[in-house]
């Protein structure tokens, strides 16, 4: 009967913790926008739909996954933006059960493993709400990371398969975090062949790696993305971005601030393994000290990750986790006050989670709305039917919600009533979504950093022009429209990159109205 209990307790935990984690992200993806990162893969994921493949039809630095998985959610779901935030709503709830699920397996109490795991859903993805790389690539690493853990616990060979699978996917999200990650788990197996000499650990994470990479390669043959094209955009090009961040990364006390909770998260378990490491015996002290390596070089990679990206802190998922291990650990030590310990575990979980919750949930930070008044935003289905739900209101027009919507309405019409093949160039990356309409443009979105496309003194600045010159080509396209809508940090001269004005004598510039100017195609000599 307790047995019967027990698995109802289960059952009824991870149906709240799955409707919860879905509802939370869904309500904060719908609160504002930044529209060049909350829409970063909208228009691709439809291209992808449309067979359009990334790096062959447009230039893609970061997230070709993000665009395949967006392609089968408008699939099935139609595409609106309610489909593109449940993609997101899904990977937080997949990551929250993944959770629950790992520390169940490691025999902490279940009301423990429900709590840490639902602190976990709310520090998770809402602070995006939509899909973004970042995010993507650390939980498909943490997911990863679980597969280590478990597979280091209950010495089950589908763990090790599945590790390259999803670092894979971690990889294809973005490069990094998900680059650092692999690098340590790599070394963690190589430790654990060294000590328990099994070949077929590392015999089983080989085959599957090189497998599934095969297998990568082939859907990416299928879809007719030419290899040289990756390698060029998504290997070689981001190099010459990242080089000089690491030559420009600078260690202060700054970093304790920032991370100080995270840090303190860690703490204890640190102290309870080293502690427990020189006084536990053979297996049982090398399994604990396993999770706390895992779970440090976890937590320094994404540490990395983010002083060497430089965005919005998106890592203080971590703290229900380190804390939930700390948990673990205490629970297997002897060590006097556990529930002293346990209490002050808990409190700090539930004080960190409510802190960053309300700067960068309700607060918005990530996508810079923190100084908005959301009262002041207005529908989205305002702007077309498929951005229903989406309370509009961004960074850029903050005070008037409504004169950027009409803004974006007048470049609407002006496109739909244009039947050329057209390009366009623009930081509101889902016209092709609203007006069912390709416009080939060649690069997701556009900063004027190098982040998402070379600009001009950049070595690869020539491929892409040549690029640009084949989708032209390609495309017949006969017109190039560039939005110049008022942008603190993007502005037209980043947007067309110097294109246009290398090729003066093939466009004649027109400007329609004050935000969207037009550059009709000539015969060029």
């Amino acid at each position: 009967m307790t047995l019967k209990l027990k698995h109802h307790k289960n059952k009824f935990f991870i149906l709240i913790l799955f409707f919860f984690s879905i509802i939370i992200n869904q309500y904060y993806g719908n609160l504002g926008a930044f529209p060049m990162d909350s829409f970063h893969f909208f228009d691709s994921g439809f291209r992808v739909l449309n067979g359009e493949a990334p790096f062959t039809d447009y230039w893609l630095v970061k997230g070709p996954l993000l665009d395949c998985i967006q392609a089968l959610f408008f699939y099935l779901f139609g595409t609106n933006f309610q489909a593109y935030v449940l993609h997101a709503s899904l990977i937080n709830s997949l990551i929250t059960i993944a959770t629950f699920f790992v520390l169940k397996e490691f025999e902490l109490k279940t009301t423990y493993c429900f709590i840490y795991s639902l602190l976990l859903s709310i520090l998770a993805y809402p602070s995006s709400g939509t899909p973004f790389i970042d995010h993507h690539s650390a939980f498909f690493s943490l997911l990863a990371i679980y597969c280590l853990l478990l597979g280091i616990k209950n010495d089950k060979k589908i763990y090790l398969i599945l590790i390259p699978i999803l670092l894979i996917f971690a990889f294809l999200s973005k490069q990094v975090p998900a680059a650092y990650v692999a690098i340590s788990i790599i070394i963690i197996l190589l430790f654990q062949f060294i000590k328990t000499k099994e070949i077929s650990n590392l015999l089983y994470f080989s085959i599957s790696f090189f497998s599934f990479s095969l297998i990568t390669l082939l859907i990416g043959k299928f879809l007719g993305i030419k290899f040289y094209y990756f390698l060029d955009q998504y290997i070689f090009y981001p190099q010459t971005i990242g080089s000089t961040r690491f030559e420009n990364l600078s260690l202060s006390f700054d970093i304790l601030e920032r991370f100080i909770f995270i840090i303190i998260s860690i703490l204890p378990l640190a102290l309870i393994n080293l502690r427990n490491f020189f006084k536990k015996k053979d297996k049982e002290k090398n399994n604990q000290f396993y999770i706390f390596l895992i779970m440090f070089f976890y937590t320094i990679s994404l540490i990395l990750h983010q002083l060497l990206t430089k965005n919005q802190i998106f890592i203080f998922f971590l703290i229900p986790i380190l804390l939930a291990f700390s948990h673990i650990s205490l629970e297997k030590s002897k060590i006097k006050n556990k529930k002293i310990i346990t209490f002050v575990l808990i409190f700090l979980c539930i004080f960190a989670t409510y802190k960053y919750h309300l700067r960068y949930n309700e607060g918005r930070k990530f996508h810079e709305l923190q100084n908005v008044n959301f009262e002041l935003a207005v529908q989205g289905s305002k702007i077309s039917k498929n951005l229903k739900g989406l309370n509009w209101i961004t960074p850029q027009f903050k005070n008037n919600p409504e004169e950027e919507i009409n803004i974006i309405n007048n470049i609407s019409h002006i496109l739909k009533k244009d039947k050329r093949n057209k390009m366009l160039i623009t930081n509101y990356p889902f016209f092709s979504v609203i007006l069912d309409e390709n416009f080939f443009s060649p690069s997701r979105v556009y900063t004027g950093d190098g982040t998402t496309h070379p600009i001009k003194n950049n070595k690869y600045a020539k491929t892409y022009k040549i690029f640009i010159d084949n989708l032209i080509k390609k495309n017949n396209i006969e017109v190039i429209y560039v939005t110049n809508v008022v942008d603190d940090n993007i502005n037209l001269k980043y947007l067309n990159f110097d294109y246009i004005d290398s090729y003066k004598n093939c466009f004649k510039k027109i400007s329609i109205i004050e935000e969207l100017v037009m550059y009709n195609l000539k015969s060029c000599n």
